[in-house]
């Protein structure tokens, strides 16, 4: 009986150690979004207006254009990870003929703010759940929002030359 009770109280702790170590993935992943949600409007905030129709070269995307790509691909990654629905279409933000500075930042920072809310919505078991994530990658949901962030880092950081380009000096390195 003693061994038994013993048995129980060891399972139980590390059910709860579990999940308390999953519900602090999830709040971690929601500080890195909004980590990266302050790092990218620097970014936005320190590409000058004239900048944001600049292309390095002809057939690459523009300022506007490179930030507009990794936004559609965080509400289409998001709702894939998450099970939710896009408010937006596949590709929408990228095809707004509005490229304005303003314009563009507004549509950035609200594909983060849907990031970030859907994320808090998650239980820290749907991290573990397997999904084919663009009917084509399996992978579990945790996995599909690192390469969401993995994607839209990537290409901030493609921005750092076009910043340059403009003249402009771009943000300092918010790695923590």
């Amino acid at each position: 009986m003693k061994s038994v009770k013993l048995l129980m109280s060891l399972i139980f702790t590390l059910g709860v150690m579990n999940f308390a170590q999953a519900q602090t993935s999830i709040d971690e992943i929601v500080k890195e979004w909004e980590r990266a949600k302050t790092y990218t409007k620097e970014y936005l905030d320190a590409m000058p207006e004239t900048g944001y129709a600049l292309k390095p070269t002809p057939e690459m995307r523009s300022f506007a254009e490179q930030m507009l790509h990794f936004t559609d691909a965080n509400y289409g990654f998001t709702a894939a990870a998450t099970g939710g629905k896009s408010p937006i279409g596949m590709g929408e933000s990228e095809k707004s003929t509005d490229k304005s500075k303003a314009n563009v930042t507004k549509l950035v920072m609200a594909g983060y703010d849907f990031v970030i809310s859907s994320v808090k919505k998650m239980t820290p078991a749907q991290l573990n759940e397997n999904i084919k994530l663009f009917g084509r990658f399996e992978m579990t949901k945790g996995m599909a929002l690192a390469k969401c962030f993995e994607h839209q880092t990537h290409h901030r950081g493609q921005t750092t030359v076009y910043i340059r380009l403009a003249g402009a000096k771009p943000p300092q390195e918010k790695l923590f």
